[in-house]
């Protein structure tokens, strides 16, 4: 006998659509059945394969990563900023970061140059090629984002964007390198922030 099984109570107001959690009877040595591509998570994690499968293809010529765009972008935001707040920045663990900036300026498209007030701190800094880079990827990047939200009409990408950015805000602290950038003052008003 198969029976659908709402998780626990919180999720009792999930749309059927999201729960498709199909257990046997308690006595059947089944393993639940349950369809992925109904697993909000399933879907996100394969929107984002998808994401940097359109990125990697606009970029190709450049042979930039969309990590290594972030990181880029961010120190030419934010010049001299120091590698544990460009981790902070875009939120990604400090190791993560190290990698990607060690390629980056083996790459000569950043420095690193130690703080006149810290000698232990290494400060970030494009170089001209990294400011080219980014100007030559910037297009390609852009690009990227509108062939993601080309199957959406135009109000289903505000709504999208709106949802999405309130998951990432609301859901910031259960992430293993929470980003610290600035929060978007709609999500903090719809959350009652």
């Amino acid at each position: 006998m198969l029976t659908i099984v709402v998780p626990s109570e919180h999720h009792a107001s999930w749309p059927l659509s999201f729960i498709r959690f199909i257990m046997a009877s308690p006595s059947s040595n089944r393993s639940p059945q349950i369809d992925l591509d109904h697993q909000p998570g399933h879907l996100i994690r394969r929107l984002h394969q998808i994401a940097v499968g359109i990125f990697v293809q606009e970029n190709e010529s450049l042979g930039i990563t969309p990590m290594q765009y972030a990181a880029l972008q961010t120190v030419a935001n934010q010049p001299g900023i120091d590698q544990r707040s460009l981790a902070r920045a875009i939120a990604l663990d400090a190791s993560t970061t190290g990698g990607v900036v060690d390629r980056l300026e083996a790459r000569a498209l950043l420095e690193r140059q130690f703080s006149p007030t810290d000698r232990r701190v290494r400060l970030l800094h494009l170089t001209p090629a990294g400011h080219s880079m980014l100007q030559n990827a910037t297009p390609l990047m852009l690009r990227t984002q509108q062939r993601i939200l080309d199957p959406l009409t135009q109000e289903q990408r505000e709504q999208f964007l709106t949802l999405l950015n309130q998951l990432v805000t609301l859901n910031n602290d259960h992430s293993r390198a929470p980003s610290e950038s600035k929060r978007n003052p709609l999500v903090a008003r719809e959350a009652g922030s």
